[in-house]
This record gives structure tokens, C-alpha cells and sequence, in this order.
């Protein structure tokens, strides 16, 4: 009987500005335990195990008292360096996935390529500067830091959106969907890379 090894990783990260700790399984069952001390952006990690079927614990001490961007973009940083971990030399994964998910007014699109090569485009006007205590300008810092680290093509587009609480979660939401359909073993590419190069 052939078993599928785990795919799984857990990352540490500090640096004078945040103390983090990642633990993530690609084939879990959306489960979170989240504490980065910013509620709106916990709330949005959520999104992404949730809809992406991923069990993510993040664990976050970061330098708040300045803002919160420290605290996100190394978040990113560290759920990229563990998805890059996790998925490993990416035999028999999709590669590609695509979502469009509505909230009530707003509707956002994310397509990904898990190409080995990082790349992102982000289309969204938020309509307010800050949800709570979460600036809407680290949406792009915290998916800069992850494709930067996880080594996707990443492309997002909020297309419409009035509430910019729903415009973000329908960009989170959508981005963990498009992740769980990438990531997702392809019958058809048993110990294949989904490459003509042979390589991702």
C-alpha cells in the first residue's frame, strides 16, 4: 500500500521586529488557532484555512505600538516559507487554481500558478483606509510577502465593492480556494511535475 507523505511545516521567524511561529498541514481540515494581535487580520487567516482546507496555527509578537505592518508582512513571509516547505517538489499537484467569491456587494477573482516563480498583481480600490485596526494597504504586503516566499504567480482583482470589509474577506476567501484547488493532487499527474520543463 502506497501512503502519501504528510504535507505539512512548521516555521520559526524572528527578527527585532516580530517573533513568529507557523504550523500548517496542506491536507487538513480548516482548522486555525491564530494570535497576531490584529483581530481583523486573524479573522482573515481564518478565511484562508477555512476555505482553503489548510490547518494553520499562527502564533505572532510583533511591534504593534508602531503599527501593524511589520506584524502582516512577515506573517506572509512565514505562511510562504511553509507552503513552499509543505508542498515540496510538487509532483501531482494541479498547479493551477482560480476562484470568484461573492460577499453580498463585493466580488473578487484570484487566480494562482504554483510556478516557482514569484509574481504579483493586485487590483483592488478599497473604499476605506482602515478595518478596525487592519490598514487595507497590507492586504498587498502580506500576499508580497507570501508569493515572494511560497514562489507563486499570484493574481488578485477585487471587481466590485462597496464595504471594505467585504471587498478584503472576498479577496482572503478566494485566495484560499484557488490555494486548496492548486494544491489539490491530480489523479492524472501521479509522480509527474505539471511542467514540460520537469522542473517547478
Amino acid at each position: 500500500m502506497t501512503t502519501t507523505p504528510p504535507r505539512s511545516a512548521e516555521i520559526a521567524r524572528d527578527t527585532a521586529e516580530t517573533r513568529i511561529r507557523v504550523r500548517l498541514d496542506l491536507d487538513g481540515t480548516g482548522q486555525a488557532q491564530l494570535a497576531t494581535g490584529i483581530g481583523f487580520f486573524d479573522h482573515m487567516l481564518d478565511q484562508i484555512a477555512r476555505h482553503g482546507l489548510v490547518d494553520l496555527d499562527v502564533r505572532c509578537e510583533g511591534d504593534l505600538h508602531i503599527d501593524g505592518h511589520h506584524t502582516v508582512e512577515d506573517v506572509g513571509i512565514a505562511i510562504g516559507q511553509a507552503v513552499r516547505q509543505a508542498v515540496g517538489d510538487k509532483q501531482g499537484i494541479t498547479r493551477y487554481g482560480h476562484s470568484y467569491v461573492p460577499l453580498d456587494e463585493a466580488l473578487s477573482r484570484v487566480v494562482i500558478d504554483f510556478s516557482g516563480r514569484p509574481g504579483l498583481v493586485l487590483q483592488a480600490q478599497f473604499t476605506s483606509a482602515m478595518i478596525g485596526a487592519f490598514d487595507t494597504q497590507l492586504v498587498h504586503e502580506f500576499f508580497q510577502g507570501f508569493v515572494n516566499h511560497a514562489g507563486v504567480t499570484l493574481h488578485i482583482d477585487n471587481l466590485k465593492g462597496v464595504n471594505a470589509h467585504h471587498q478584503v474577506e472576498t479577496i482572503f476567501k478566494a485566495f484560499g480556494r484557488a490555494l486548496r484547488m492548486a494544491l489539490a493532487p491530480d489523479p492524472r499527474m501521479v509522480g509527474t511535475i505539471p511542467s514540460t520543463k520537469g522542473v517547478l
